[in-house]
């Protein structure tokens, strides 16, 4: 039996729910637009039992996928595990068998040497499939038209790293997918590999170099000519794993480092510029403007996680651990390692920021993420004091101008991760819709909302109502009609 009562994080609104679902023609508020037909498809996690310790990660919960259907106006929602070996073995015993973040040396005794990836990141749609990804282990293949699990993929066999990022990118105008794996060869190896594989699914280039230091390697941006590989103060080791810590420490004096790879070169081309130290778990996108590359992200000052402690044992700062859209430039010509920052807003956002992704390595103006504005009102008597666990509003950043839009979910919800639907494939950049989950504290229910990304203020077009609260998404993707196999 799985008893939670020991867990006073996982209470109400963030209880686990511990069940699949099937909803048919689900409720909406509003009219859904006539051009979405498609999925939104969604990754997180939800724990079949509780954690072995109480101060593991929370990205040690079990993956969970699931499925907003779109199709001619009419809305169904399919929720379904991810069913990992660790998963099948944890049911089989009836208890987590499997101990902290990405640490095998605190596993229960009788734990199976399985996989013990959770999958339970990143959904991504590619040459036709649907995988759950989570960048400690290969990408695990879902069923599109039932979500149930198929198991790991290797692209037929020509991927040799033990680990798939759950950040790849998908080139839209060659239709490739630039992707990678960290500690490719093993837990506490630097070696990465990088790949590009074709629109097909098969690899057609391996690149294999050594990152300046074992770090978490999260989220990469490209160009039509360079990859770009933030590192970060992220750290780990074989001692600190034996010890029985969470993979990762959090280390401020450890250097950042940005490496440009150009697409086509190899493994002596590549040049590893030193950023600010800041913490760029994720980012937006990249460019190329004559002989300098520009990144933008949404970066930390500090360590992001207060589950990943510093090294050093100095406290977690939340004034330190904000995000803001920051621009960074690397000068190829220069003899100079270093990198021109920008901060282009002035206020603090998600890092899980996303751009209309037909503009993904090319000239964009539109970036997308959500935050907390604190001028908006929060009903704490219906919602409960979580007011500073919020985030109630999408913005649409102009970096063009430097303009915000902002549109607001409502007096007692908190928006999850935001994201992009073109109106039509050939739509200009921005013309669309922003649409994601919405809690609703107040209800104990899910609603996802969806907005035209042109008319923010405006508040709803529509919106989805789910009878229970979905489980917790880490990320989420638009897939097209056309991308996948649906029923």
């Amino acid at each position: 039996m799985a008893d939670f009562s020991n867990q006073p994080t996982m209470k109400g609104f963030f209880a686990p729910t511990r069940f699949e679902a099937d909803v048919y023609d689900c409720e909406v508020i509003g009219k859904i637009p006539a051009e979405i037909n498609g999925a939104f498809v969604r990754l997180g996690g939800d724990w079949l039992y509780p954690p072995k310790y109480s101060d593991d990660s929370p990205f040690s919960v079990d993956g969970y996928i699931s499925m907003f259907r779109f199709k001619n106006g009419v809305v169904d929602y399919k929720g379904r595990w991810v069913k990992t070996p660790r998963f099948r073995a944890d049911l089989a015993a009836h208890k987590q068998l499997f101990g902290k973040y990405r640490n095998p040396f605190t596993d229960d005794p009788s734990a199976p040497k399985v996989d013990r990836t959770v999958a339970n990141t990143t959904p991504l749609a590619f040459a036709g499939k649907l995988f759950a990804l989570k960048e400690d282990a290969l990408p695990y293949e879902i069923d599109p038209r039932t979500l149930e699990t198929i198991g790991p993929w290797n692209f037929h066999g020509k991927y040799k790293s033990l680990t798939f990022t759950a950040h790849p990118k998908i080139d839209p105008v060659t239709g490739e997918m630039i992707c990678y794996g960290y500690e490719a060869t093993g837990l506490e190896s630097n070696d990465v590999f990088l790949y590009t594989i074709d629109k097909t699914g098969h690899v057609t280039r391996e690149l294999r170099f050594k990152a300046p230091y074992i770090s978490m390697v999260h989220d990469i941006a490209i160009t039509p000519k360079h990859v770009l590989i933030p590192v970060f103060g992220y750290v780990t080791s074989m001692e600190r794993l034996k010890e029985g810590k969470v993979h990762w420490g959090w280390d401020g004096k450890a250097p950042a480092y940005v490496g440009v790879v150009p697409r086509d070169g190899e493994a002596k081309d590549i040049r590893w510029f030193q950023a600010p130290a800041r913490a760029t778990v994720h980012t937006l996108n990249a460019r190329d403007e004559g002989s300098k590359v520009i990144l933008e992200a949404p970066t930390y000052d500090s360590n992001p996680f207060p589950f990943f402690p510093s090294v050093d044992g100095t406290p977690w700062d939340p004034q330190r651990g904000r995000a803001y859209i920051r621009r960074y430039t690397f000068d190829l010509n220069s003899k100079d390692d270093g990198a021109r920052e920008e901060t282009l807003f002035s206020m603090n956002v998600s890092d899980l920021g996303r751009i209309d992704d037909r503009y993904t390595s090319l000239p964009y103006r539109y970036a997308y993420t959500g935050f907390n504005d604190r001028n908006r009102p929060f009903d704490e008597s219906r919602a409960g004091n979580l007011s500073l666990r919020v985030n109630n509003s999408y913005g649409r950043f102009d970096l063009a101008t430097g303009k915000m839009n902002r549109y607001f979910a409502g007096d007692t919800h908190s928006l999850q991760e935001v994201c992009f639907v073109p109106r039509r494939k050939n739509a200009p950049e921005g013309d669309g819709y922003l649409i994601g989950v919405a809690s609703n504290f107040a209800e104990m229910r899910s609603e996802l909302v969806i907005a035209d990304a042109q008319r923010l203020e405006e508040g709803d077009v529509a919106r989805v109502i789910l009878p229970f609260r979905a489980t917790s998404q880490v990320h989420g993707r638009w897939v097209n009609e056309d991308e996948l196999p649906f029923a």
